[in-house]
């Protein structure tokens, strides 16, 4: 053995070729912590000491190579001084150029996902040898921050200039045959032929059949693109992906400015742009939040974890009520593997929900994503049926009817007396009691809520309503099925509305003021957007259905009648009797015709400014800034109240709740950590500006506590 930590070991293989094997004790992943960079440190400095060494494989005793730095420790170095920061960053840079540096061929073997400084370490070796199932990508675009282990320098020079502004800004991972293609890897084979075929490239490499210093020159070598062909690669490079990105995610336009920088150095003075625009980018608050995003997302992965160990097997689900929704979700449970009984008392109703399903399916054939045959599998998974017949083996029950109380308890109730005791019951209810309903049923412990959200195949989160009488084998094992059909599950306690909705009708209520004081609706659209939704509330009123939020709004008035009651008609009541709905009847807030591709666009109607009028009480001269608070307070302050009633666990789990369900601006983080970036006692002074508007705008008695402490809701 030549070296043996905890995370890594170098040892012979044969006659003078060594193994560098990464392999994190207590640990599912090997990841870039202090400690593999510490180990990785003394591990290459063993090689360079050991002059009877030849060659170097680099290799995983995970099912993955390396999946990246460890974001939760890294995340509280961004908070040191910039020179500190810079000098870490290079120092972490100097073991990989060490590494690189070394006088024998070196060979990574990709047996799995190489993500991140993983995929760094492996640009740091001579060859890469990958496993035609293994992914290979620079996610920290993701993050709000680019590569920071040279990634930005290394790949350039080894891909080509626009193949690696596309993978470092696009943030994608890439399968083995796009990798071979565009020369970010030399060999792909079949797993169980990698070391093999890894070592035949070291003993070419050692004989002088292949030269592995010349393979390793162009990494430490300027960028080969002369002063007109860098103008006209970056710039436009620039321009296209500032336009992708949008002017919110400041991270892949800063990438391609540093390949630029740095296109005319070699190696290590290219490491020190990539380090000084590296630690620029850590600092703000874009990356903050997306990091933010990135550990609640872990936080939910592992409470789901806590799910799985109770949940029962799904191997057969049904949804009642085709349609739309209801096609949605069997698309969605098939695609996943799942089979699903797809039930409804009217053959058009099946009808609609099969031509759902091979819509969604079809869409996926034409972009590559799945095969013809994938696809009959997919639709062979659903089962139509109009009766209850095949109920007995369902382990749990998707129902989808109309959304009223009456017509779901006698639904339930009677699917209830077709399956097994065991069978969990889902209510996809967007604003009934799950209480309420279960009042109908036998075994209201099976029974729970499961809101999914529209468009099923597109929106990734669901709630999981737990009921008064729910029982966490029901919880988890819903839970269980909703990370089976690739959604992001999120447990919530019953109440009017759940948790999005509860929090996105006090957001409505803002607009619903706005347009009372004459402000033009398209212009709070406007603002909204630019603010980072990705529609405004006229348009997502249109989207949703003017009726829809009609019954919402009196659902939520009548569970929190002190702040959500409203007096007098409202924009919502005027469009509702004038029967615009929005874009399912082509007319709401906007008119919708059918552009080119068969799809709904939005124009101005005159009609609607018109019906507005009726409801303006006073005409007030508003600034953009007033606009944002109007509606963002109200959503933030529902967003505590659902935290301190108990209706989320977690700040976590409430702000992916909104990023997932309404679209909330991810690079703000959620409304808890939007709160938190203001400033806990600047937002409650920001409120009591606006307490006139009424009681939706004040602050709960708790979090005027917590803004006199001084304490955030993260950290």
């Amino acid at each position: 053995m030549i070296y043996e930590g905890k995370a890594i070991t170098v040892k012979a293989l044969e006659s003078g070729i060594v193994e560098l094997k990464f392999d994190l004790k207590g640990e599912s992943v090997n990841k870039f912590n202090r400690l593999t960079l510490n180990e990785l440190r003394q591990a290459v400095d063993a090689i360079k000491a050991d002059d009877s060494i030849k060659g170097v494989i680099v290799s995983s005793g995970k099912d993955v190579f390396i999946v990246g730095a460890d974001i939760t420790e890294f995340v509280d170095n961004f908070k040191l001084p910039d020179e500190e920061l810079v000098a870490g960053n290079l120092e972490a840079n100097k073991i990989f150029s060490d590494f690189e540096d070394l006088g024998v061929p070196t060979v990574a073997v990709i047996n799995g996902i190489a993500l991140g400084g993983g995929f760094e370490m492996c640009l740091a070796a001579d060859y890469r040898v990958m496993a035609d199932s293994a992914k290979v990508g620079l996610p920290e675009v993701k993050l709000g921050i680019y590569p920071g282990f040279g990634g930005t320098v290394r790949l350039p020079r080894l891909i080509g200039t626009d193949n690696a502004v596309e993978w470092i800004a696009a943030g994608k991972e890439n399968r083995a045959d796009d990798a071979l293609k565009v020369g970010a890897v030399d060999v792909v084979v079949a797993a169980d032929k990698l070391q093999a075929a890894a070592l035949d490239l070291v003993k070419r490499a050692i004989s002088g059949e292949l030269d592995h210093k010349a393979k390793r020159q162009p990494k430490l070598d300027k960028l080969k693109l002369n002063a007109i062909e860098q103008m006209m690669c970056f710039e436009t490079a620039k321009g296209f992906v500032a336009g992708q990105a949008g002017p919110n995610y400041p991270a892949p336009v800063e990438a391609i400015k540093t390949i630029q920088k740095a296109a005319n150095f070699t190696r290590d003075k290219a490491l020190e742009v990539e380090a000084a625009g590296f630690v620029k980018l850590a600092k703000t608050s874009v990356a903050e939040s997306l990091i933010g995003l990135f550990l609640n997302d872990q936080e939910l992965k592992k409470k789901a974890k806590h799910h799985d160990e109770i949940a029962r097997d799904v191997n057969l689900a049904a949804v009642l009520g085709a349609g739309i929704m209801g096609g949605g979700i069997a698309y969605q449970s098939a695609v996943k593997g799942t089979p699903i009984l797809m039930k409804d008392i009217r053959e058009e109703g099946i009808q609609m929900g099969l031509n759902e399903a091979s819509k969604l399916l079809g869409k996926r054939v034409e972009k590559g994503r799945l095969t013809p045959a994938k696809m009959a599998e997919a639709l062979n998974a659903i089962r139509p049926t109009m009766s209850y017949g095949d109920f007995g083996n369902v382990d749990i029950v998707v129902e989808a009817v109309v959304e009223n109380p009456k017509v779901k308890q006698a639904v339930l109730a009677e699917v209830e007396a077709a399956v097994g005791e065991n069978a969990i019951l889902a209510s996809n209810t967007s604003t009934i009691s799950i209480s309420l309903l279960a009042k109908a049923l036998k075994r209201p412990e099976n029974f729970v809520g499961m809101h999914f959200f529209n468009p099923v195949h597109m929106m990734p989160l669901v709630e999981v309503i737990r009921g008064e009488k729910s029982s966490e084998v029901a919880v988890a094992t819903t839970v269980a099925y909703a990370k089976k059909m690739g959604k992001t599950p999120v447990v919530v306690n019953d109440c009017p509305g759940f948790l999005v909705n509860r929090v996105l009708f006090p957001y409505f209520g803002g607009f619903s003021k706005l347009l009372e004081l004459g402000v033009d609706f398209v212009r709070i659209d406007k603002v909204m957007e630019k603010f980072g939704w990705p529609m405004g509330p006229a348009y997502l009123s249109d989207v949703v259905g003017i009726d829809t939020g009609h019954h919402g709004r009196d659902v939520m008035a009548e569970g929190f009648p002190d702040r959500m009651a409203v007096e007098g008609r409202t924009a919502v009541d005027v469009m509702y009797e004038a029967n615009r709905l929005g874009q399912k009847n082509g007319k709401g807030f906007y008119a919708y015709e059918t552009d080119k591709r068969g799809k709904p666009k939005k124009v101005i109607d005159p009609q609607a400014y018109e019906l507005l009028k009726s409801i303006v009480r006073e005409q007030r001269e508003l600034s953009d800034e007033d606009i944002i608070n109007f509606m963002m307070i109200p959503l933030c302050m529902e967003t505590v109240r659902c935290l301190e009633d108990g209706i989320v666990e977690t700040a976590a789990e409430a702000d992916m709740g909104l990023i997932y369900g309404i679209g909330f601006p991810p690079f703000r983080g959620g409304a808890l950590r939007y709160i938190d970036s203001i400033g806990v006692a600047e937002f409650v002074a920001l409120a009591d500006k606006y307490a006139d508007l009424g009681a939706l705008y004040h602050p709960t008695a708790k979090l005027r506590e917590m803004a006199a402490n001084g304490q955030k809701f993260f950290g």
